[in-house]
């Protein structure tokens, strides 16, 4: 991804012990106000402990460019992860032309069917960049939305849908070098053309990508670029669950893997929070690592957005 300003950090603390007990009013709270609107209560099951351990698998191979053995091998995880959680699991191949020579790719798109014909999308991208002479491993920038989506995939089994519910693991985020027009995004570049071209772009209700979200100092920003409907949904989702702190009205522009898809009209929006370190200065570089990462961020994080995708449901 690739970011227009700076932003500057807020520090944050939560006890530990406490989130255990939070979580539990959070629901509680969210069970009455759905009751009160005559819906069906659900607080979907996502666990930011799972998800964290599962970036932290993922950020055990190394560095995980894409067409690396690393990435390789992680593919195979998420795929056997995917199909064991009962997924239709796809695959999106094609070899990119970058500034370092062509690099094979692969999108995997997982899919759990309703009734509707409309598809809510979740996504986020699964490479890390690479940087000569830097052991970059990429916990954040990378992992974490790998890890969230890995667990996302046990979670939204469990919600009620009548919408068809899609998680994309996009490859080719990542730059070789400077970030370009046509260096970059290579995966979310490379689906939002094909889904174009077979329709399935015309059946998207909503599109939410994860990005950066397990910063232990979370600030997801309104990224500017995104549906406004969208960001409003998650903003009052946010603060109705208790977790508003986590979202200030922080504007920035982020160049993500949710804009080839909301330049075609697709309502997408980015979660992501790119304040990574005492000025920013953890982002791309050796230092970000495991012990930068919370699992009460990806918590969040996941209880938001599977909120939102129980009130999408509704219509």
């Amino acid at each position: 991804m690739h970011g227009n300003e700076e932003m500057k950090p807020e520090a944050r603390t939560q006890k530990p012990e406490a989130r255990s007990q939070k979580r539990e009013w959070r629901c509680a709270r969210l069970a009455l106000l759905i009751a009160m609107c005559g819906l069906p209560a659900v607080c979907a099951d996502f666990s930011g402990a799972r998800a964290l351990e599962w970036t932290r698998k993922a950020v055990a191979l190394g560095q995980r460019p894409a067409g690396s053995p690393a990435i390789a091998k992680l593919q195979e995880t998420i795929r056997a992860e995917l199909k064991a959680r009962g997924w239709q699991v796809a695959e999106d191949v094609w070899t990119a032309q970058t500034p370092a020579g062509q690099k094979p790719m692969r999108n995997i798109i997982a899919t759990l069917k309703g009734q509707s014909g409309k598809m809510v999308v979740f996504s986020g991208h699964y490479d890390t960049k690479a940087i000569p002479g830097v052991n970059f491993v990429g916990a954040n920038d990378g992992g974490a939305s790998t890890g969230w989506l890995l667990e996302a995939a046990r979670a939204l089994a469990a919600v009620p849908r009548k919408d068809d519910v899609c998680l994309v693991f996009f490859d080719g985020e990542e730059a070789w070098g400077d970030w370009s027009d046509t260096n970059g995004v290579y995966g979310s570049r490379h689906l939002a053309q094909k889904w174009r071209a077979d329709g399935t772009l015309t059946r998207i209700k909503a599109m939410f990508n994860v990005d950066m979200i397990g910063d232990k100092d979370l600030r997801v920003i309104e990224e500017s670029g995104s549906s406004a409907p969208l960001r409003r949904l998650i903003r009052t989702v946010a603060t109705e669950t208790g977790y508003g702190k986590y979202f200030p009205p922080l504007q920035q522009a982020i160049e993500d893997d949710h804009m080839p898809f909301v330049r075609m009209g697709v309502p997408a929006v980015d979660l992501i929070d790119f304040d990574y370190g005492p000025g920013h200065v953890w982002w791309h570089t050796a230092q970000d690592t495991m012990d930068k990462l919370s699992a009460n961020s990806l918590q969040v994080v996941g209880d938001v957005l599977m909120e939102v995708f129980r009130r999408l449901q509704q219509y």
